[in-house]
């Protein structure tokens, strides 16, 4: 294939006067660029090989974390489960921790919904632990200081 290119390049440039090169005949040094040496070559094709593993282990695991999050997120927010996430957890190796940042600000919510919903119960819990003669003692005890100072009342 490359021999082709090369000779249609060669021919529009108007360079026919050099006959074509026969492609090897074991078909092996053709495959070698820059006048690489066969064991040079391998060696960077197992290098490319391992870097690719490795951005593809990376990405995995960040999508896993990303479905983590959206998991958390669903239970947060009583949403229905998607089958992806579990899927994708699956893909990454099983359990993946979510990064703090992200737990932070999954907790941070919670914390916040928490208190909106315990408002009232914390009020009424409060509520009990008033001493309410005591209470009521001091507001009338107020109430007769009051009408001594005021004429009116």
């Amino acid at each position: 294939m490359a021999s082709f290119f090369t000779t249609a390049l060669k021919s529009f440039k108007g360079n026919e006067d050099e006959p074509p090169k026969d492609p090897p005949k074991d078909g092996k040094a053709a495959t070698l660029p820059n006048g690489m040496a066969r064991e040079e070559f391998e060696e960077y094709q197992r290098q490319l090989l391992e870097e690719k593993i490795e951005r593809d282990k990376a990405f995995a695991q960040k999508k896993a974390e990303r479905a983590t999050l959206r998991m958390h997120m669903r239970d947060k927010y009583r949403l229905p489960q998607d089958e992806r996430d579990d899927a994708q957890l699956h893909v990454a190796g099983g359990a993946v921790e979510l990064p703090q940042e992200l737990a932070a600000m999954v907790h941070s919510g919670e914390e916040d919904e928490e208190e909106e919903e315990d408002g009232a119960f914390a009020f009424l819990t409060k509520l009990r632990e008033v001493n309410l003669p005591a209470l009521r003692d001091r507001a009338l005890g107020s109430v007769d200081e009051v009408k001594e100072k005021c004429v009116l009342m």
